[in-house]
């Protein structure tokens, strides 16, 4: 019995000669255990404020003050949605953060002003993380109706529980949820009614309804979702419950957002598609669809990053996972990616448009689409031809649609027996019969008596027709080769065949075979100024 007071005695006495302070700094000597202790002195049923207050590190500041301090971390902490994860909190002395480069342990990225230091072995929130506290609490506060009407629920019977939350806070809950239907209604009735209204009334009606609304309705829930997340940090409702609160928040604000440009891509078509409209070429008609789809692509995929940014899922291993895969699909794909650079070259250059005739090594025919990969073209045998546009873009391309003029070059063969004055009387209609018809260049045109053939006195007939498609090109050719057919019946020329013929001058008691011509000039000239009045 005395060996047993005698240690009782000791340990008594160990006791009370101990250092408080080195409890304290038991208490604080890890990121963990300070965070613990926090946590565990805020929880109702182990509720001990001043105990909690030992992390705030203020030589001025008295226990009271400090208390304070640490109503607003916790307000902060479940306004704010922040749940400490402890199995991801340092457990050991001398953490040290190379960002900051100092012994700092920030707890929530999302508000890296809240961290605690080490100091003296004891880490804690220093005075200007109390500074930071106090502003983030009066921003997640400052639509606070307690803080507005100076009210104090906790005196009143609005403080007493129901069904795990207090009356008042069931009460924030349904004006909550008022306010916010409300909200989406006004934001209806501006666009859905007065807007539309506005533009029915100036004949556009259909541009609100098809274009307007689609962009309006996802644009009126992202206003729904800031007021709430606005508003909700006042309830004041159980962590856990915040952290899920904010956690959806954080994935609908920006999915609605991505939802709204992703219509509002349709906004940007119209105003495109109104723009190239209004120019002459038509290769840029082409060009709306590709755009639109890289539009709404970029913003399927930027707007997933930023989604699971927000949901604090880490993007940058995504992005280096992205950024290897790329490289093997660009190599696998390389055919592809050269095709989208060779449209990209098309529409920059321009070396044609829909609808023009294009001659391409072995490929003849009319554009009629300019798509994203390939180029399809109408051969004259109405087959169509899809050409790769990296292949089309290296190749060389004859656009008869940009001819200024349509040449056309034939050689006109009369017999060798046809007089000298017919000749040049013929040559001078042919040049009349350019210089007369409407849509040819009668400035640009060569008609000479050119060469002496094998069977047949060659004259070069080469003109120039103003035509802007090969139909009407077609049409001219007939209207001047039948002048020629008719001038050359009205002067009395033949034309040459190649044949080989037995010539028999002439026979007794028959006239002779020879084609009896005018030789005269006089009366030539007279014979073509008589065909061209006619």
């Amino acid at each position: 019995m005395r060996n047993i007071f005698i240690c009782l005695f000791i340990v008594c006495c160990q006791s009370l000669l101990a250092n408080p302070n080195d409890t304290i700094t038991s208490r604080l000597e890890t990121p963990y255990l300070a965070l613990n202790t926090f946590v565990t002195n805020v929880a109702p049923e182990t509720k001990n404020l001043k105990a909690a207050s030992i992390l705030f590190n203020s030589p001025k500041m008295s226990v009271e003050e400090k208390v304070k301090y640490v109503k607003k971390l916790e307000q902060v902490l479940d306004g704010a949605g922040i749940f400490i994860f402890f199995d991801k909190v340092p457990t050991y002395p001398d953490y040290f953060d190379s960002l900051h480069n100092e012994h700092v342990y920030v707890i929530n990225s999302r508000y890296p002003e809240i961290y605690l230091q080490k100091k003296r072995g004891r880490w804690q929130f220093q005075s200007e993380v109390m500074k930071s506290i106090d502003q983030i609490h009066e921003e997640l506060f400052k639509f606070d109706p307690k803080n507005l009407m100076g009210l104090e629920m906790e005196k009143t019977s609005l403080s007493t529980y129901f069904l795990g939350l207090k009356i008042w806070q069931w009460i924030g809950i349904a004006l909550l949820f008022a306010l916010c239907f409300l909200v989406r209604y006004i934001f209806s009735i501006i666009f859905e009614r007065i807007f539309i209204r506005l533009l029915d009334r100036i004949g556009q009606r259909h541009i609100g309804s098809r274009y307007i609304l689609p962009v309006a309705r996802p644009a009126g829930m992202l206003m729904v979702f800031f007021f709430i997340g606005a508003l909700y940090p006042s309830l004041e409702l159980p962590r856990l419950v915040g952290y899920y609160v904010v956690l959806a928040l954080k994935g609908l604000i920006p999915l609605y957002g991505m939802i709204a440009l992703y219509q509002l891509t349709n906004v940007i078509d119209v105003y495109l598609t109104r723009l190239v409209n209004s120019t002459e070429s038509t290769l840029d008609d082409q060009l709306i669809p590709i755009i639109r789809k890289v539009l709404r692509i970029g913003v399927v995929v930027i707007g997933g990053l930023v989604i699971l940014d927000s949901l604090d899922v880490p993007i940058l291993p995504l992005l280096t996972g992205l950024s290897i895969g790329g490289l093997a699909f660009a190599l696998a794909a390389q055919d592809t990616i050269k095709n989208f650079f060779g449209s990209f070259m098309i529409f920059v250059d321009k070396p044609f448009q829909i609808g023009d005739w294009i001659v391409s090594g072995d490929i003849d025919g009319m554009v009629e689409e300019v798509g994203f990969r390939s180029t399809r073209i109408r051969t004259f045998r109405n087959s169509v031809v899809s050409v790769p546009n990296g292949q089309l873009a290296d190749r060389t391309i004859d656009n008869n649609g940009l001819r200024r003029m349509r040449r056309f070059k034939t050689t006109i063969q009369i017999k060798y027996d046809t007089p000298p004055s017919l000749i040049e009387t013929f040559v001078k209609g042919l040049n009349r019969i350019v210089k007369e018809h409407p849509q040819t260049n009668d400035e640009k045109y060569e008609i000479h008596f050119n060469d002496l053939g094998a069977h047949s006195l060659d004259i070069l007939f080469y003109i120039f027709f103003e035509a802007a498609s090969w139909t009407e090109e077609l049409k001219f050719r007939q209207e001047v080769l039948l002048d020629v057919l008719k001038l050359a019946e009205h002067l009395g020329v033949e034309f040459a065949y190649p044949t080989q013929t037995l010539h028999v001058e002439n026979m007794p008691g028959h006239e002779f075979f020879d084609p009896k011509y005018i030789k005269d000039q006089k009366m030539l000239d007279s014979k073509l100024d008589e065909y061209f009045k006619s």
